[in-house]
């Protein structure tokens, strides 16, 4: 079966840290742009951050850049998204995705409506 499974969400004060999974079955990642994307309740869905190892390119929203880092380890087939110094306003819904033909910065588009995959998603908290 080809999928993403997103997991590593949870609850979170203000401060704190977590690093979120998302691990590929049925398909290879390193020839795909990866990233993760957010949706927080009335918001607009976010590109948070991106990454493509065929043009070593990454891509960070401003709202993230010095506290989240993406990063791969190809041989657990998986993408990680290490938040740390998170604030309330991230709290949302993370989800993985993946493109075998996306560019970082249209994967991480809020107009890109298309992926090849998707996580199911992982809720993240920040409350105190």
């Amino acid at each position: 079966q080809l999928q993403l499974v997103d997991s590593g969400g949870g609850l979170v004060q203000p401060g704190g840290s977590l690093r979120l999974s998302c691990t590929a079955s049925g398909f290879t990642l390193d020839y795909y742009a990866v990233g993760w994307l957010r949706q927080a309740p009335g918001k607009e869905r976010e590109g948070v951050s991106c990454d493509s190892e065929s043009d070593g390119t990454t891509y960070y929203a401003d709202s993230v850049k010095g506290r989240f880092t993406i990063s791969r380890d190809n041989a657990k087939n998986t993408v990680y998204l290490q938040m740390n110094n998170l604030k309330p306003e991230d709290t949302a819904v993370y989800y993985c995705v993946a493109d075998g033909t996306a560019t970082v910065r249209q994967l991480c588009s809020r107009d890109r409506l298309v992926y090849d995959y998707w996580g199911q998603g992982a809720q993240v908290t920040v409350s105190s």
